[in-house]
Formats: C-alpha cells, structure tokens, sequence
C-alpha cells in the first residue's frame, strides 16, 4: 500500500541531502538560485547544469522528501493527477521548502528553478512568498490550480519568470499548459520559449537560453547593488 500524505503528514527537506555548489558564508554580494527537481529524479538532476549558470551564483539542489519511482517526488502520485495536484499538497510542500530556506544566511537575492513537479514549486513558492524571490525558471512545469493569498501582489510586482517547455512534451497535460499561460499572463512578466524537437525534458537550447537568462538576472542584481 503507498504512503497516503496530507498536509499534517507531509514529510521535512533533508537538508543533508542538499547538493551546494559552494558552502562558504554568504556575502553581502552573494545570490543564491534554489533547484527544485521533478518527479522520480533527486538533487542531482538540475545540478549539472551548474557549469553552464555564472560561476559567482551559490546553487543549492534540494531533494523532494517523497520517495516515489526510484526518486522523489514534491507531490505523491496518489490523489494527485499529473498536472493538476491538491493545492493543500502543493502548499504543504511550499511549506517544506520555507522551512528550510528561512534557516539559511541572507544571499542579496534568490532565485529559484524547477523542472516538471518542481516548475510547479518554483510558481507555487513565489505565489506564497512574492516579495521574497528575485525570479523564476519553471521548466515543462505548471501552476498548480485554485489561490494563493499571495496572487494579488504578483499581479502588482509582476517578478520575471523564464517558461521553457517543449512542444512534445506528452506528459504536462494541455489543461494544464493553458491555465498556467493564463496566470502567468496576469501575474508574472512571462519569457515563454517553446522548443520544437523537445519532449519533456531540459536540454538543447533550452539549457542555452535559461542560462543567458539567469546570468541576465544576477547581473541586474549586481547593478542594483552599485
């Protein structure tokens, strides 16, 4: 029988399990960008893309507390169809990760980036926290259905976020990809690419492009602080 999860059950981050690139105390200069894998992978999945992100730029790969299909999971298979998983898990999961980050030194800024599952807790943070992140990187992911009370400052702040999907990706159901292009339309200031010859996966010049972005960003943030 599988592990039934709710949100007074959900399991804690690992924090030993988390894959840093670099473990020096942050400077006043630092920023840090957060990695959240999909479902059936671990911290080791977003983290090779480490050699291609700026070199200044702290990474901490997290691990989903889920075991699942070799791997971990931030949502659990049961009750939770792909694309379309309980908010009351999402949250509990976005909770997980809070709990987590708020012990950590204070970086100049965050960001984060997730893949599949953990596109849809790069959104789902941001909905919870909006002033707390920088921007997002939410690849072949989605937003997680219903509302979030942190919406309403989105819509104002409109933070940037980097959409990469391909367009033969089978598995994000196309409910899914619409109701997060509606949001992201009224919430985020979108840079949506969709790569041709991609399935669901990160890879090509998807992984070109979401690095030019995230060196864009951590160079805006290097300005701000002149």
């Amino acid at each position: 029988m599988p592990t039934i999860y709710d949100p007074t059950t959900y399991p804690k981050l690992d924090p030993d399990a988390v894959l840093w690139s670099n473990t020096a105390q942050p400077s006043a200069d630092s920023d840090l960008l957060i990695m959240m894998h999909g479902w059936s992978y671990d911290e080791r999945h977003l983290f090779s893309l480490r050699s291609c992100l700026p070199r200044s730029l702290t990474i901490a790969s997290l691990r989903a507390p889920i075991p699942e299909a070799g791997g971990y999971a931030w949502f659990p298979s049961t009750g939770n169809p792909i694309g379309n998983p309980r908010p009351q898990i999402a949250n509990a999961a976005v909770e997980a990760v809070l709990t987590w980050y708020v012990q950590l030194p204070k970086y100049r800024s965050v960001g984060l980036m997730g893949f599949s599952q953990g596109g849809a807790m790069v959104l789902q943070v941001m909905r919870r926290r909006p002033t707390e992140f920088a921007y997002g990187v939410q690849l072949g992911g989605f937003v997680v259905d219903g509302q979030q009370p942190g919406d309403a400052d989105l819509t104002a702040l409109q933070p940037s976020v980097f959409w990469g999907r391909g367009a033969r990706d089978t598995v994000i159901p196309a409910s899914a990809i619409s109701r997060t292009a509606q949001f992201g339309s009224k919430h985020f200031s979108v840079i949506e690419r969709v790569y041709c010859d991609l399935g669901h996966d990160v890879a090509g010049g998807e992984v070109t492009d979401l690095a030019a972005f995230v060196a864009q960003k951590t160079t805006e943030q290097t300005r701000s602080m002149r």
